[in-house]
């Protein structure tokens, strides 16, 4: 099965926008391959506009000329993807990337580019041409680049076929499809197309859905078509939004599973946005930084890291290499919450192999706040309390109580208490 846990990796977009480099991808490769292999850290995704030359930010540039083979099927733009020289595709990124034993996956709108519908280019592998394909008014309402497809002809299947076939000849592992998670009910037979397609390239890829927020009455549908799938819109470094995706999480939870993920977006930590700004740094606090890992590895969303690695600071690496708090993802199952207010959230995701249980307490309020949660498990009289960010084991107890600066966050590995003399828990 695809995806059995969460997927973890970097993103470029964060970072760099539309205007990441080969040179870029490499280094963060690298800095992965090093740093954060070891802990579960494996993809490395190329984010949007990959085939437009003229990319230089977050901005989109209305009808550009994107690069094309002459099948309608975009190629990376050589002057930012210099090994795509020769018709090399990503093939020679996506091996280095796989040399460094990670893997490679890219960004793609839904749809063809209306270039290749304007040409009347022929689709690879079939009779018919992507103007008979191509719908041209289902357009994204923020990227006019592509057409959507007529996805009850042939022609559309045909034309995803063999954009797929391509990917998996370059060796991509990961496929992110923008403007289609929240686009229901339009694009509900088009997900279908574009899952049907990449399940039967030959090669197992990871599809994930973008943007968000799915619709939550989507769900059966999502988790047959998808591997992943955003829950929200573009989350970026503000604690309202931090804050909001609580009430998202809560609904989301109980269709976590293993081959399909609800998606709460990228990680926002570090150097963020460097093509306006090479100094600019994350605006959460340390606070907030604990509060986001700690509620989407409770709620076992997939973890993209948004910022620039190799410029992390010591605090970034740490958050990144806890390995207590990443296994919860992979090692827990039903997380779901036992109460959230304004002020405070408390969440609970048993293991799954019966070791224990993880409770995370959430000081949502603007103040200093002791967040308390009882521990009422009948075939146990005592627990003991290991908390994963700070590392301290409390002793036996029968309550857990937290004070925590405000937007914080703490979270245990609760296990029972052995009998004096019988050797030390975990």
């Amino acid at each position: 099965m695809i995806a059995q846990t969460p997927p973890m990796g970097w993103n470029s977009w964060d970072c760099y926008g539309a205007a990441v480099t080969e040179k870029i991808v490499r280094q963060n490769a690298e800095y992965m391959a090093k740093h954060l292999k070891s802990f579960g850290w494996e993809y490395i995704v190329v984010d949007i506009q990959w085939a437009q030359p003229t990319a230089v930010n977050h901005t989109y540039e209305p009808f550009s000329a994107l690069t094309m083979d002459g099948f309608g099927r975009l190629t990376p733009a050589v002057n930012r993807f210099p090994s795509a020289e020769g018709g090399a595709g990503f093939k020679p990124l996506a091996d280095y990337v796989h040399s460094l034993g990670l893997k490679f996956g890219i960004h793609i709108m839904r749809g063809m580019p209306r270039m290749a519908a304007h040409q009347h280019l022929p689709i690879a592998d079939s009779p018919y041409f992507c103007h008979t394909a191509a719908d041209p008014h289902s357009i994204c309402a923020w990227n006019p680049d592509m057409y959507g497809l007529r996805c009850e002809l042939p022609e559309a299947r045909a034309y995803y076929d063999s954009i797929f076939r391509l990917y998996a000849s370059w060796g991509v592992d990961f496929v992110k499809c923008d403007d289609i998670a929240r686009e229901y009910p339009h694009c509900r037979r088009e997900i279908e197309v574009i899952s049907e397609a990449c399940r039967s390239c030959g090669r197992d890829m990871v599809l994930s859905l973008s943007p968000g927020p799915a619709p939550l009455e989507q769900a059966e549908h999502l988790k047959k078509y998808a591997n992943m799938w955003r829950i929200t819109d573009d989350f970026w470094d503000d604690w309202k939004l931090l804050k909001g995706m609580f009430e998202r999480a809560e609904k989301w939870c109980v269709h976590a599973a293993p081959g399909h993920w609800p998606d709460a977006d990228m990680l926002p930590l570090g150097a963020l946005r460097q093509c306006e700004n090479p100094d600019d740094w994350t605006k959460f606090t340390q606070a907030e930084q604990r509060t986001m890992m700690t509620l989407w590895a409770m709620m076992r969303s997939p973890m993209m890291i948004g910022g620039e690695l190799t410029k992390n600071d010591d605090f970034t690496l740490s958050l990144l290499t806890n390995e207590a708090v990443l296994r919860i993802a992979r090692e827990s199952f039903c997380a779901h919450p036992l109460r959230t207010t304004e002020a405070e959230s408390v969440w609970i995701a048993p293991r799954k192999d019966g070791g224990g249980i993880y409770l995370a307490l959430f000081n949502l309020s603007d103040e200093e706040r002791t967040v308390a949660a009882p521990l009422e498990l009948p075939e146990h009289r005592q627990l003991t309390l290991r908390e994963l960010w700070r590392g301290r084991i409390a002793g036996a107890a029968d309550e857990i109580r937290v004070s925590l600066p405000p937007h914080d966050a703490a979270v245990y590995l609760i296990f029972p208490a052995r009998p004096a003399g019988s050797g030390r828990a975990e």
